[in-house]
């Protein structure tokens, strides 16, 4: 598993009904993808946005296998840095299960980067169904 990052502890004040688009979303593909996060349990961005986000997780039943909590340090290095290009944190990156020689497997589907107008769960929920109605 690596590095867990506190601040992906679901937030237990955190109401999934206000949000039910988004869960369902979530759920409605829970088995089908992975979400590496990026984070710090020092950064304030991380603190006020992820506990949300690992609550809508939990609440939308997406498996703790497809969920990849990354720390980095306060220079923002860490495993994947380099390879993903994470310049800020948090930074959410969705992709395919990878399963097979299928060359869909582990295609990014979206990104969530900390400055987004909308919580996580609710921007990548959105961008999954943009990316995912086509199929």
């Amino acid at each position: 598993m690596g590095m867990s990052l506190e601040t992906m502890q679901p937030n237990p004040t955190w109401d999934a009904a206000s949000y039910e688009d988004a869960v369902a979303t979530l759920e409605a593909h829970a088995d089908d993808l992975v979400y590496k996060v990026w984070g710090g349990d020092w950064c304030k961005d991380c603190r006020k946005l992820l506990p949300d986000f690992g609550a809508a997780l939990e609440a939308a039943g997406v498996p703790d296998d497809n969920i990849e909590e990354i720390a980095v340090d306060q220079d923002k290095q860490g495993p994947g840095v380099d390879e993903y290009g994470i310049e800020y944190i948090p930074t959410i990156v969705v992709e395919r299960v990878s399963d097979g020689p299928d060359e869909d497997d582990g295609e990014e589907v979206v990104r969530f980067v900390e400055k987004e107008d909308l919580p996580p769960a609710i921007w990548v929920a959105e961008q999954l169904e943009d990316a995912l109605d086509d199929d």
